[in-house]
């Protein structure tokens, strides 16, 4: 039997799924070949999802840490314990942590929000992904629409600043694809390292972290040349004060800063002076610096003043907000309670210094945090110092491993939902494909089955009511039972993004820059930039255990100085070292490509298992957005002393 439903991977594409199971118990999962995004096709994340669910490694009863380790529970031992300790701390509620990530999507899982936002504990704000990217097109354009995915296919060139399309997005590199196909011309700007020169006509490696500055000198070269769009500067507002700005920077040091020459600047500027329209794609990647939220602007304004925003084959793509089309005002404290805020980037500072009343209690749920927030070495020993921690998860992880009780979780294919997507205009219903294995139980079960158990109670309303609640949406025009019915609806939402040069600020104008910092000099010893990117087969830490490399393989360019001088090879066991003195084993591989500069790392592996690149990590804060500076980081390569065991793992 065929279920129709989607994906809620926290991935821009949010396939429509068709998943069939076996008499045998094989789990087959395909895109729906009738969906006009999805057209047949899904990424390996979805395609191998079923591994996750089958993992013997999966956790599927309650596990309570006592002094002889974990021992199982039964669901009212655990619940009876949760409401013991909330109704102790809720007398102080912000001594309450709620720690909720983004490993699923869809609206049913906002409901731990509103359930803790009726206690009134502590929340966290910022992010761990795209935040100063989109708050740099808040702030440029006054919101973060796009235009529809499939009018890329009327660019005539597209300028991809960054965007992993090998690992990213599957449709959009098949957009991509088309649009060759059609005669569009793309161009690559990247440090290397990510693929996408197979997607590329031309291609410009630059120093990362610098794109702003590459942005500028284009935007020099284009006010020199006298290549404005006059037409469109009615439209904005502070154009002379950012002229005067860009014309100030030398072209020559423009270009040092991002380590472009000038035939490199004249690529990127003629690919934006056409008449014909210019797509541009904004990689999340690229926002991951001290400047990421400055370095989006720079490219949006080079768009902008050479005419290709709010037209047809135009555009400035970038993630979108997954429930944008939903309305989540349920989500809110009908009391408006007061509540605390911690910054998700610098949460293992945060759980330290909080005082008056300090964190006794913290519920994690849909995140790995220990694992994936920066400096996750803090992170862990933050967590530990707390008196009673819950996480809701499905497998052991670096978080888990650090609970004092884990509640298994059911999983993508096994609950019911509604979603959207950050990349297109889909809405979903998301329909469990069979039942959760063991005691697993849905993030919904357990807090209301935890919340009738609490004096007074907390009362989550029933998934129906959230459903038909979230779907009262102006960008939504039908009933909860007709999107049953139909399987998913392409909400209103416009083809083109601010056509007419209509912007969402409260003026309709478009906002510039106002400023252009230098990049900070990597600290002395350090040389090497450490860009944790995305993987192909996995989200975020959602890695099987047994589908986890030892020791991780780090990949640096042929032109890297850490061969060489060093006399490293290829297939070499090193450490990388930070200067907070945290180092990571791993194996050495050469990447064609890669910028001297840069080692990559793919994150996502685990502490526990001998990986974890966020230990190397130093916590902070984007410009804007309250986001992860994770890409700022330097370390160095070292040789492994003889007396170090080739085989040690070191253990955190």
């Amino acid at each position: 039997m065929n279920v129709l439903t989607a994906c809620t991977l926290d991935c821009p594409d949010s396939c429509s799924l068709i998943v069939t199971r076996e008499a045998g118990g094989a789990i087959h999962v395909r895109g729906n070949p009738d969906h006009p995004f999805t057209a047949g096709f899904t990424c390996r994340k979805a395609r191998t999802f079923a591994e996750r669910l089958q993992s013997r490694q999966r956790i599927t009863t309650p596990q309570r840490r006592t002094a002889t380790g974990w021992q199982p529970v039964s669901w009212d031992q655990a619940l009876d314990l949760c409401a013991e300790k909330i109704d102790e701390y809720r007398k102080e509620p912000v001594s309450i942590l709620h720690f909720h990530g983004e490993g699923a999507k869809g609206v049913l899982k906002q409901a731990s929000k509103l359930f803790f936002a009726m206690l009134g504990s502590t929340q966290v704000k910022g992010s761990l992904c795209d935040a100063a990217g989109y708050l740099a097109f808040v702030a440029d354009f006054g919101s973060r629409q796009n235009n529809d995915f499939t009018d890329i296919l009327h660019a005539r060139r597209i300028v991809n600043w960054g965007k992993d399309l090998m690992r990213s997005s599957v449709h959009m590199a098949s957009m991509v694809r088309k649009a060759r196909q059609k005669g569009a011309r793309v161009l690559t700007v990247s440090p290397g390292g990510d693929g996408s020169e197979a997607f590329s006509d031309d291609f410009v490696r630059i120093k990362p972290g610098t794109d702003r500055f590459l942005a500028c000198a284009a935007l020099r070269r284009i006010l020199d040349e006298g290549a404005v769009r006059k037409t469109v500067l009615p439209s904005t507002h502070g154009w002379k004060a950012f002229r005067d700005l860009v014309m100030t920077q030398s072209p020559e040091v423009l270009g040092v800063a991002c380590g472009v020459d000038k035939e490199g600047v004249e690529r990127v500027v003629s690919y934006y002076r056409q008449e014909e329209p210019t797509a541009t794609i904004v990689g999340t990647g690229l926002q991951r610096y001290a400047f990421g939220g400055e370095n989006t602007r720079f490219i949006n304004a080079l768009a902008m003043v050479t005419g290709h925003i709010g037209r047809s084959g135009g555009g400035s793509y970038y993630h979108s907000h997954s429930l944008r089309h939903f309305n989540l005002d349920w989500t809110k404290d009908p009391e408006n309670k007061p509540r605390r805020t911690l910054f998700m980037p610098l949460i293992g500072q945060g759980i330290r210094e909080a005082e008056a009343p300090p964190i006794r209690m913290i519920w994690v749920d849909g995140s790995n945090v220990v694992n994936q927030a920066p400096d996750a070495l803090e992170t862990a020993r933050a967590f530990e110092a707390i008196p009673f921690k819950v996480v809701v998860d499905a497998f052991m992880t670096d978080t888990a491993e650090r609970a004092d009780l884990v509640l298994p979780c059911a999983l993508l294919l096994e609950q019911d939902d509604i979603e959207g997507s950050y990349l297109h205009s889909f809405v979903h219903i998301v329909r469990k494909a069979f039942d959760p294995p063991g005691e697993a139980r849905t993030d919904y079960w357990i807090l209301s089955e935890l919340g009738r158990r609490l004096s007074p109670p907390v009362i989550l309303p029933l998934p129906d009511d959230i459903f038909r609640a979230s779907l009262r949406s102006p960008s939504l025009d039908l009933s909860l039972e007709e999107l049953r019915e139909r399987g998913y609806v392409r909400a209103n939402e416009p083809k083109v993004a601010y056509e007419g040069l209509k912007f969402a600020h409260g003026d309709g104008k478009y906002r510039f820059p106002e400023a252009l910092h230098e990049e900070p000099p990597p600290p002395e010893g350090f040389p090497l930039r450490l860009l944790t990117l995305i993987r192909g087969e996995a989200i975020h830490s959602q890695i099987a255990p047994e589908n986890q490399t030892v020791p991780p393989t780090a990949w640096v360019g042929s032109e890297c100085t850490a061969l060489g001088d060093g006399g490293l090879e290829e297939g070499d066991e090193v450490f990388l070292v930070a200067p907070n003195g945290a180092r990571l084993r791993v194996r050495l591989e050469i990447l064609p490509g890669v910028h001297p500069e840069v080692v990559v790392y793919r994150r996502g592996d685990w502490m526990k298992l001998g990986g974890g690149a966020n230990q190397l990590i130093k916590a902070g804060l984007t410009d804007i957005g309250r986001g992860a500076p994770y890409y700022q980081q330097y370390v160095r390569v070292e040789r492994i002393p003889p007396q170090v065991d080739s085989k040690e793992i070191h253990i955190f």
